[in-house]
C-alpha cells in the first residue's frame, strides 16, 4: 500500500516541505519514503481516483489545482497538468461519485467550485461557482467573510456538505447533472464563533460530525439521507478540562466500523477519542492522547483501522500510533517519519 503526503512549501507559511512525498506502508504500518515530487507550491490537500492512477491536489494560498499521474508499478508521481481555478487559497477537493466532476472549496473568496474531469483524468476549466450566503461570525480576525473549508460527498454520493468557518454555517448541496443545487434545507447554523472546519460521516450516512475550529468543539447532527437536512443532536468540547492555553481544532474522522470518532487539537496537541452510540449517534469521550509533536493539522486512520497517522505540521513529523481493535483507543507509538510541514495524507493501493 502507498501513502501520498502533501506539505506546505512556501516562505509565507514559514514552511519546510518540499512537495508531495510518496511512501510505502509496511505490514507494521510504518512509512518508507519512495519519492519526493518537488516543484509544487503548497500541495495542501490530496485525493486519489478509484483506479489509483491520478492524484489531485489543491495549491494552498494560490489559485490552481494540479493532476499528478501515478506510475502503476512503483507508485511514483509526475505532474500531468495544472489548471487555474480562480479565487484564492483552495483548501479542499473531492471527486464526484462517477469521478466526472471535482468539487473545490476556495477559502478566501467564499466559493465552491465545480471542475469537469476529462476522460484522461485532466481537469477542464471551472464550470460552476457557488457563493455562500450569510452574515460573518463574531470572531474579529477569523470571520470577516465566508470561508468554506471542506466539501465531502455523503456516503450515497447525492449530497455535498460544506462547513463555512467564516459564516458559522454548514451548507448542503445536491449534485444534479454535475452541478450543485442547494438542498431543501440549504444550511444549518452553528453556535456563533464556532468556526466549523471539517466534517465526517458515519459509514451509514445517518450522522454527521463537525469539528469546530475556533471554539474547539465537536457537534453531532442527524443527517436526512433523503433531503440532506441537518438537525443538531449534541455539542461537546474537544479540549481537556486541564488545558487553558491557546488551541484550534483541526481534523475529524470516523472509524470505518462506525464505532469511534477521532478529532485533533492544535495547541493542546492531542487526539481526542470518542465512542459513537450505534442507535443515537451521540458521543462519549473516551481518551485524550498526545500527538508527540506540534500542530496536528491532519491525521488519517489506516484503511484497515489498525493504526493512526498524525501529521504534526510544526514539528515536521508523522507519528504512527497503534489503534486498539477492541475499543478504538490509541496505544503505543509504533514509529515516525521526518517530513517537512506535512498537512495531508491520502492512501493508495
Amino acid at each position: 500500500m502507498l501513502a501520498f503526503i502533501g506539505s506546505r512549501t512556501t516562505r509565507e507559511r514559514k514552511a519546510r516541505g518540499e512537495g508531495v512525498t510518496v511512501c510505502r506502508v509496511g505490514d507494521d504500518g510504518l512509512l518508507s519514503p519512495v519519492q519526493v515530487l518537488g516543484g509544487l507550491e503548497n500541495p495542501s490537500f490530496l485525493t486519489l481516483n478509484r483506479r489509483g492512477d491520478r492524484l489531485y491536489t489543491v495549491h494552498g494560498d494560490r489559485s490552481s489545482c494540479s493532476v499528478l499521474a501515478v506510475e502503476p508499478m512503483s507508485g511514483t508521481l509526475s505532474l500531468l497538468q495544472t489548471q487555474f481555478c480562480g479565487g484564492r487559497n483552495p483548501v479542499h477537493l473531492a471527486l464526484g461519485p462517477q469521478e466526472r466532476q471535482l468539487v473545490v472549496s476556495s477559502h478566501l473568496t467564499g466559493e465552491v467550485l465545480v471542475m469537469p474531469v476529462l476522460d484522461d483524468g485532466r481537469l477542464g476549466p471551472v464550470e460552476q461557482r457557488m457563493t455562500l450566503p450569510g452574515e460573518p461570525g463574531p470572531h474579529r480576525t477569523e470571520q470577516p467573510f465566508s470561508k468554506p473549508h471542506f466539501n465531502p460527498f455523503d456516503p450515497s454520493g447525492r449530497f455535498v456538505v460544506v462547513p463555512d468557518k467564516g459564516l458559522d454555517r454548514i451548507f448542503v448541496f445536491r449534485i444534479e447533472g454535475g452541478r450543485l443545487v442547494p438542498a431543501e434545507r440549504p444550511f444549518v447554523q452553528t453556535r456563533g464563533g464556532a468556526g466549523p472546519r471539517h466534517v465526517a460521516f458515519d459509514p451509514g450516512g445517518r450522522w454527521l460530525y463537525a469539528v469546530n475550529e475556533l471554539d474547539s468543539s465537536v457537534t453531532v447532527y442527524a443527517f436526512n439521507r433523503d433531503t440532506g437536512a441537518l438537525a443538531p443532536r449534541q455539542w461537546l468540547p474537544l479540549l481537556p478540562d486541564t488545558f487553558t492555553g491557546n488551541s484550534r481544532a483541526a481534523e475529524i474522522e470516523a472509524s470505518r466500523d462506525g464505532r469511534n470518532l477521532y478529532a485533533s487539537n492544535r495547541g493542546c496537541d492531542t487526539i481526542e477519542v470518542f465512542a459513537i452510540d450505534a442507535v443515537t449517534g451521540r458521543l462519549e469521550h473516551r481518551q485524550s492522547r498526545s500527538t508527540e509533536g506540534r500542530t496536528p493539522r491532519f491525521f488519517a486512520l489506516h484503511p484497515g483501522g489498525r493504526s493512526l497517522y498524525v501529521l504534526n505540521e510544526d514539528s515536521d513529523e508523522i507519528v504512527v500510533i497503534d489503534v486498539n481493535p477492541t475499543d478504538g483507543n490509541l496505544g503505543r507509538t509504533l514509529g515516525s517519519l521526518h517530513c517537512g510541514s506535512p498537512v495531508c495524507l491520502a492512501f493508495g493501493a
